[in-house]
């Protein structure tokens, strides 16, 4: 079992609900960190606590997902 932290802003929320689905399917465990709707939200903070989740050692990997996945991708992996 792997443990998944994955999170997305408004844009890869519909996505994230599919990977979460599927992650739980298959077994993992998944720590969503949000968001949780298709409401406009600022997505650095969501992002960043999934690299820290990574980082500490809480979560194996890490997803984050989004409209262009660039900015995502920035905040978790500046952490």
């Amino acid at each position: 079992m792997t443990r998944v932290a994955i999170g997305s802003d408004h844009a890869g929320y519909h996505l994230k609900q599919h990977l979460v689905t599927v992650l739980l399917g298959r077994g993992h465990e998944v720590d969503d960190h949000g968001t949780h709707s298709t409401d406009s939200v600022d997505y650095p903070a969501i992002c960043a606590g999934v690299g820290r989740t990574v980082r500490d050692g809480d979560a194996d990997v890490g997803i984050v997902l989004g409209g262009s996945g660039q900015g995502e991708q920035l905040a978790a992996n500046k952490v």
